[in-house]
């Protein structure tokens, strides 16, 4: 499978402008083999840091007998605690400013929040507010008015390189292992953001309702035997809630429900979204914030 630029006029560079392909490239051309992970093979990676540009060939996961999932199947709760042992490994890794400087200096703390999901929420609750429900549009209005503070509460926790945008989409299943998609937001962030984000929208709604306090123990564990600082369960779960906020934001393309989606995109976005707005409920994220 190639990745690039695409041609259309205008595209390209607005795609180039975000720096997501440079980040994916430099991703796979300088740390992808360093993790242990699964992640797909990639045979070329190039990128012109100046300009954006990028090119990558990366392996074909359907030939290679992997599951890449329609949003309707969750990561099952056996696939999403190894998970959480490989995100560990990343997190750890990367944990010393020292190593992540000298392994990883390129990776860099996301920009500051810009009105774009501002924009899409705003659109959302005028013109479809029947279409969500009450805790989900709610939190959506608080992050609409006070979205600078809502991200300031998000800031606490420990510093690492993180994936960044662990929801199913982005994930892919190889006989029963999850694999990692598209880094194009790879950032230097909160690995409480990350497990929570996961747990929240890559398993099912139930998977995620019986297992979350478990998986939550798992990760911690394994984030303590390779040398984490200690994470108290209560604060890792006060995170939880926190950043089960963040599936708000991460919904805002889709509250606009446009009209030209393919089938395929429109039954991964239903999924996407209940998942959130399930989220946001079961866990009182508006509360917590």
């Amino acid at each position: 499978v190639c990745k690039l630029l695409p041609s259309k006029p205008g595209t390209g560079a607005a795609l180039a402008a975000t720096g997501m392909g440079l980040r994916e490239a430099l991703f796979y051309e300088r740390l992808a083999d360093r993790l242990a992970m699964r992640t797909p093979v990639v045979h070329v990676a190039r990128c012109d840091e100046g300009s954006g540009a990028f090119v990558l060939l990366l392996e074909d996961l359907k030939a290679s007998g992997c599951t890449v999932p329609d949003g309707t199947v969750g990561v099952a709760p056996d696939a999403a605690a190894r998970a959480l042992e490989d995100l560990a490994e990343l997190h750890l890794r990367f944990l010393d400013p020292a190593v992540r400087a000298r392994e990883a200096g390129w990776v860099r703390p996301p920009d500051p929040p810009s009105d774009y999901g501002v924009t899409r929420l705003r659109y959302g609750l005028e013109h479809h507010r029947a279409r969500l429900s009450d805790p989900f549009a709610e939190l959506a209005e608080l992050y609409v008015a006070k979205r600078d503070a809502v991200h300031a509460a998000w800031e606490e926790g420990p510093r690492t390189v993180v994936h960044g945008d662990t929801h199913l989409g982005n994930l892919f299943d190889d006989a029963g292992r999850t694999g990692f998609l598209d880094w194009g937001i790879v950032h230097v962030g909160t690995p409480l953001r990350e497990v929570s984000y996961f747990l929240t929208m890559a398993m099912s709604i139930d998977d995620r309702r019986a297992h979350e306090r478990d998986l939550w123990r798992h990760w911690l564990s394994v984030w303590k035997s390779g040398g984490g600082p200690p994470i108290a369960f209560d604060d890792a779960w006060r995170a939880h809630r926190l950043h089960a906020a963040y599936t708000v934001p991460a919904s805002c393309q889709i509250v606009t429900f446009p009209d030209d989606v393919s089938p395929a995109r429109r039954t991964f976005a239903e999924a996407f979204l209940a998942r959130a707005e399930a989220a946001v409920a079961d866990l009182e994220a508006r509360a917590a914030l």
